[in-house]
């Protein structure tokens, strides 16, 4: 498999933060309305046992990567810096990665030292019509607002146009690389995420080329770049770090409306995790695929729907100290 970086431009506000695993689920629902659901049964044959066609990330600030879920005291001190702002350095410089995991705090940045880094959220108002009265009202008619994240020096787009990469383990004998870029172009043109309807998560393709993120010398342990399911992967706990969340997905696409557009809920660990195997093995991705058989859905029509649960990963070296 190979690693492949592509990156975007926004072009509108966003409804739905773009991490790797809805954006794998709108890679399959892309790769579905463009080449039929066989292609897309074809890619996705052995998905749950370790041969997926495509691990995405999240989408970062362009020449960043997210700093590892690590407490502080495994971290080199900043000198006159103070700990709230040292919390606060979360993204780091790829041409960083060769440091020593521990002075990774000293040059990691803030979202505030790079333009368009970290979305800002505004509050767009909703109304809906009582068409009986002609007007808002209570209860189900109340007006009502939900959150837009913009990626740009301030409210817009337009002030620092945003750039962002999203990285992706490819199978090219299954998808080739050419196919992903006009997958993403078709999912830019749409939009992403919630709202895309209405005309959010709209983006340019600027740049779609193979990558490579060299490991550490005497990697131990594996830094993730994407939501992941770390179940399984007999892993040091006095090692490994990291934070979890249940994530409620649903169905996009045409899958919304065939009844119910909940899926299961799945608990992943965060984008950043440190994650120690008790034996370690280079690897471009880990973690699990989950679902498959019904696991995630009641749609008799959907029993195939899968979640990424795997994660790109960069193997770097944990320094030896003790976990408390």
């Amino acid at each position: 498999m190979n690693l492949i970086r592509l990156t975007i431009n926004p072009r509108t506000a966003f409804g739905t933060r773009p991490m790797g695993d809805t954006l794998f689920g709108q890679l399959c629902w892309a790769l579905r309305s463009r080449h039929g659901e066989d292609r897309l049964v074809e890619c996705l044959q052995g998905y749950t046992d370790d041969r997926p066609y495509a691990v995405v990330s999240d989408a970062f600030p362009s020449g960043h990567l997210p700093r590892p879920t690590l407490p502080n005291h495994w971290f080199a001190a900043v000198e006159g810096a103070e700990r709230k702002a040292v919390k606060k350095r979360v993204w780091l410089p790829r041409e960083s990665l060769s440091a020593p995991v521990e002075n990774w705090l000293n040059v990691c940045k803030t979202a505030s030292d790079i333009p368009g880094a970290e979305p800002h959220a505004r509050p767009q108002p909703h109304n809906t019509i009582n068409r009986a009265t002609g007007a808002t009202g209570t209860g189900q008619f109340a007006p009502y607002s939900m959150s837009q994240l913009w990626y740009g020096a301030e409210k817009s787009v337009g002030d620092v146009p945003a750039s962002l990469d999203i990285y992706i383990v490819l199978d090219e004998a299954r998808l080739t690389r050419e196919e992903l870029g006009r997958l993403f172009e078709d999912i830019g043109d749409f939009g992403f995420g919630r709202d895309a309807s209405i005309g959010l998560g709209k983006f340019e393709l600027s740049r779609i080329e193979p990558d490579a993120l060299p490991e550490q010398t005497d990697a131990n342990a594996w830094l993730t770049l994407a939501p992941s399911a770390p179940q399984g992967l007999e892993l040091d706990e006095g090692r490994s770090f990291y934070q979890t969340f249940t994530r409620f997905g649903r169905h996009g696409d045409i899958g919304v409306h065939l009844g119910n557009p909940f899926k299961t809920p799945v608990l992943l660990a965060q984008t950043g995790a440190v994650l120690t195997p008790k034996r370690f093995h280079p690897a471009p991705f880990i973690g699990r695929g989950l679902g498959g058989s019904g696991q995630l859905t009641k749609i008799d029509s959907l029993r195939g729907t899968v979640h990424q649960g795997y994660a790109p990963a960069i193997g770097i070296r944990l320094p030896e100290r003790n976990p408390a």
